[in-house]
């Protein structure tokens, strides 16, 4: 009887925290759409004002500033944002040539981010890991290079919003990319762990804890 009766405690205690995990969730999502509602009709209003356009077949320029919005207020179970999200302008003679380089300058902007995310991570965890001078020093050295070759590595992003207006013979284009935070700490391992098993300098614990993020 007493078995039962703790049973039917825990299994109380269990369907409680997940219908008031639920409502948290639900509460959650609701006050970031409330918030990116807020912001998008801001910022549509001000680029609509500044002569900002969508193309046709598009979502309506709030709808994807909204989105894009919610991208920037989403957050990892651990508190990260969910998406590396980065604007850009360019202008060009030809709206194709405009895009181009706004789309070149924000994956820069993103490739940045993520560099920078990662060399945070892994200062941290060398902190911790007691390596000596000349091996932390050389995984430095290789977080650095991941740096600036993380741009090259990145694949597809996701156009979050993307808007033109004409000035005089010449086009001005406006994005908004993201790219998802897991998709980049997963391949800031495979990439770091691949190099950093090269040079042979930590053993694969050692590893293990360095890449731990």
């Amino acid at each position: 009887m007493k078995k039962l009766t703790y049973f039917l405690i825990f299994a109380l205690t269990v369907l409680v925290a997940g219908i008031t995990f639920a409502q948290s969730e639900k509460e959650i999502k609701k006050d970031i759409k409330q918030k990116a509602l807020k912001e998008a009709r801001k910022e549509a209003k001000k680029l609509k004002k500044e002569g900002f356009t969508v193309a046709p077949g598009q979502l309506p320029m709030d709808k994807q500033i909204e989105n894009t919005w919610i991208k920037r207020y989403e957050m990892t179970d651990d508190g990260n944002p969910l998406y590396f999200v980065a604007d850009a302008r360019a202008v060009g003679e030809t709206h194709s040539t405009a895009k181009m380089q706004a789309y070149e300058v924000a994956k820069i902007n993103i490739a940045e981010q993520i560099g920078s995310k990662v060399a945070g991570l892994i200062k941290t965890n060398l902190a911790n890991a007691q390596l000596n001078s000349e091996d932390a020093a050389s995984i430095t050295k290789t977080v650095a290079s991941f740096q600036s070759k993380v741009k090259a590595d990145i694949g597809n992003m996701l156009t979050l919003f993307e808007a033109s207006k004409n000035i005089d013979k010449n086009t001005e284009v406006y994005v908004t990319l993201g790219y998802s935070f897991n998709a980049a700490m997963k391949l800031a391992k495979e990439k770091l762990r691949k190099e950093l098993e090269a040079e042979g300098k930590v053993n694969a614990k050692e590893l293990d804890n360095i890449l731990d993020f």
